[in-house]
């Protein structure tokens, strides 16, 4: 069943550019909230077994409480392997976006996957740009 969210013109036509720049599906949930996911292109095991669960490879943006300046709260979250770890975090500070966790999800998957967080206060569409950039050699 779908659900209709009640949003802006101006709301969904960013949803939509949003997705378009990080390569995702966008949604508009309640709040609004626009919501961004793709998958990563990660081949890893847990426990010895080959895992393509979006658990594992969901990479997730998204941006709200949109105001009248056309600044939101924007986050964004991804799985990488630890030797990518340090770039990412040098990547997003070059852009002014605050990385705000690094910790695992999983034991005994191999190769290591660490999970990251970031957050900012900006205009969607820069963030969806200037996080593109930065995770763009992830691949």
């Amino acid at each position: 069943m779908s659900h209709q969210v009640k949003a802006s013109s101006h709301f969904k036509q960013l949803c939509s550019e949003f997705g378009d720049i990080l390569g995702g599906e966008s949604s508009i949930e309640p709040g609004p909230v626009c919501f961004v996911t793709r998958l990563t292109n990660l081949h890893e095991t847990i426990l010895g077994r080959r895992s393509r669960s979006p658990l594992v490879r969901m990479q997730m943006f998204s941006f709200e409480s949109l105001d009248s300046s056309d600044r939101a709260l924007c986050l964004g979250e991804t799985a990488v392997h630890q030797n990518q770890v340090n770039r990412l975090i040098t990547n997003l500070r070059k852009h002014g976006i605050k990385v705000t966790s690094v910790h695992n999800h999983w034991l005994f998957e191999n190769p290591r996957l660490m999970y990251m967080h970031w957050e900012a206060i900006m205009n969607p569409i820069v963030f969806a740009r200037r996080t593109k950039e930065s995770i763009s050699f992830l691949g």
